[in-house]
């Protein structure tokens, strides 16, 4: 008997299988395609090489503002799809060998959990001292949408081998408004279709307005308040309806609804509207069963799963570990431009809080922004002293969020790093300004 049998074998799963083989625990690994799940294979990585690509599309178009000769002849998506896989191929060797390195066991199969810290995988039963689930996630698609060569999820958005002419994204959140970035970047005349009232309506409502107002000067179309009724694929393209009665034409439609858990039957686990039951440990309802990454309810985020695991594999072996909270979890949306946050929202402050106070420093001050042509900005909530929230929009400013994750997770005051010293020129500056000025000593601000 194993200490440790861990169904999937994704960021959550693989990040405990190596944890808990470094605490010396026996480690069995069940994976039903291939060991870095949707992460690694269709999911974190493949999209932001396709968004990384989607970059070098714009700095060909746009080389003439910057004094450089090129030409944009167009895409070649063949070689897109070369680039992407062969960045997938090497991440996933490295970590094959990392699976042998820390000697974990790989059963490949599909396992089924059935109860009683038992794992079946094709007709064999595995019983562990402590068993891990972490299934992972899928792409939802809306009752009444049937997938098709011209209806998509992300999944084959992936692979798709051609860049449409015009494409609608169905749904504002994190994949839908990456997708549509990269579209557009390629050339395509893209439209999104979002119920709600906003894009990404999980991040702050400056980011939301800082996200729309930039993807408008891309060409890229938002229509928010706007739910959906319908969608009929012909030959040549498809038509989605509104249910405002309003139709929409273009070549392909992606369904970018959200991602539900892999739960299914789960034995004696206790769920609630799909997502497995835990406590502040991880642990199930069931005795000696833990649960990790996007079967958990919160942001389904790989690294949040990653994390999970290296806890799940702590507290396994009686380290008693500290959890991280979701709110200090950062968040990155890869478009042009980006979102980066952690903490609160400002909304989600005065709820908690009553009273807050903000600051925003506008990436038009920025030396380096605007050598770089970016624009957006940092944004800081404040309650009780500390900084309890930070939002970036803007290029590249997904790469700022380590040190805001330190700053919220501290509960550092605006006024301890406001003596902290940013490289000139660097986007990094920004993020000092917002904290000069929320500790009331703003130098290249009003």
């Amino acid at each position: 008997m194993s200490d440790v049998v861990i169904l999937g074998g994704g960021s959550g799963g693989y990040a405990c299988a190596f944890r808990a083989a470094q605490l010396g625990l026996s480690v069995m690994l069940i994976e039903k395609d291939k060991v870095g799940g949707t992460c690694l294979h269709r999911g974190c990585i493949p999209t932001k090489a396709l968004l990384h690509a989607a970059e070098v599309a714009d700095t060909a178009r746009e080389s003439a503002a910057v004094g450089v000769k090129s030409s944009f002849e167009g895409i070649d998506m063949a070689g897109v799809h070369t680039y992407k896989d062969g960045v997938v191929a090497k991440l996933y060797k490295g970590l094959q060998g990392l699976v042998s390195a820390h000697q974990v066991e790989m059963i490949s199969g599909t396992g089924r959990y059935v109860g009683n810290r038992t794992v079946e995988v094709d007709g064999r039963r595995i019983t562990g001292k402590s068993v891990v689930l972490a299934t992972g996630s899928y792409s939802k698609v809306l009752p009444g949408i049937d997938l098709g060569p011209r209806v998509l999820t992300s999944d084959q958005a992936l692979t798709l081998d051609r860049v449409p002419t015009r494409a609608i994204v169905l749904g504002g959140g994190v994949i839908g408004v990456e997708f549509a970035s990269v579209w557009a970047s390629f050339g395509a005349d893209v439209t999104i279709v979002e119920a709600l009232p906003r894009l990404i309506a999980g991040e702050d409502e400056w980011s939301s307005k800082q996200l729309t107002r930039g993807l408008r000067k891309r060409g890229i179309t938002a229509r928010t308040s706007s739910p959906f009724s319908g969608v009929k694929e012909t030959d040549d393209g498809v038509t989605v309806t509104l249910e405002s009665g309003e139709t929409l034409d273009a070549d392909v439609l992606l369904v970018a609804v959200g991602r539900g858990p892999n739960t299914g039957d789960l034995g004696d686990v206790a769920l609630s509207a799909g997502f497995v039951d835990v406590d502040s440990t991880l642990a199930t309802s069931a005795e000696g069963v833990y649960a990790v990454g996007d079967i958990v309810r919160g942001p389904q985020l790989a690294h949040r799963g990653f994390q999970h695991g290296i806890f799940v594999a702590e507290q396994i072996a009686g380290l008693n570990p500290k959890a991280v909270p979701d709110s200090g979890i950062p968040r990155v949306t890869y478009s042009n431009p980006e979102v980066a946050s952690v903490g609160l929202t400002e909304a989600q402050a005065v709820e908690q809080f009553g009273t807050v106070d903000t600051a925003v420093y506008d990436l038009a001050g920025n030396g380096k922004s605007q050598i770089l042509g970016a624009s957006g900005g940092v944004k800081l909530v404040r309650a009780g002293g500390a900084v309890v929230g930070i939002h970036m929009v803007g290029a590249r400013v997904g790469e700022l969020i380590g040190e805001a994750q330190l700053v919220v997770n501290w509960g550092a005051y605006p006024e301890e790093v406001a003596h902290l010293i940013h490289a000139h020129p660097t986007q990094s500056e920004a993020f000092g300004e917002a904290h000069l000025a929320l500790a009331g000593k703003p130098l290249h601000s009003h």
